[in-house]
């Protein structure tokens, strides 16, 4: 018997392409610079300003790639990043979280929380394409 994955089975890492990418962030300013870098470079774009609508978008719009931003009001990054990882129905997304927060620990919680990977504020776009691309 071969090893998970290594033929016509996945474990939905290996094989995914990703096409549409879900960024969460609430400032509009944020949102339009990933977005305009994302659809440059081919990608679908799905918008979301908080974490709540973040969780319910990752359920109804099944992105390949959540970017999340951490200091949200309301639900925050790390709180959205945990529900959407813990959830059966979205467990399989991974979540770049995209942030301002640059101590050691913020990054360690944040891979805790279920993140995939994490990518320091401003974003630098060949960085976040790279990150996008080894995760695809």
């Amino acid at each position: 018997m071969a090893p998970l994955g290594a033929g016509g089975e996945s474990d939905g890492w290996e094989t995914m392409t990703i096409k549409r990418v879900l960024i969460v962030d609430d400032s509009p300013t944020e949102r339009h610079v990933l977005n305009d870098m994302l659809t440059r470079a081919g990608y679908e774009v799905v918008a979301s300003d908080n974490g709540e609508d973040a969780i319910l978008k990752a359920k109804t719009v099944r992105p390949d790639l959540i970017l999340m931003d951490v200091v949200m009001p309301g639900l925050n990054g790390f709180q959205a990043t945990r529900a959407i990882s813990r959830d059966p129905a979205t467990r399989a997304v991974p979540i770049i979280l995209c942030t301002s927060k640059s101590q050691e620990t913020d990054k360690i919680w944040g891979m805790r929380q279920g993140a995939r990977d994490y990518v320091m504020k401003p974003i630098n776009r060949d960085e976040l394409l790279a990150k996008i691309a080894a995760l695809g």
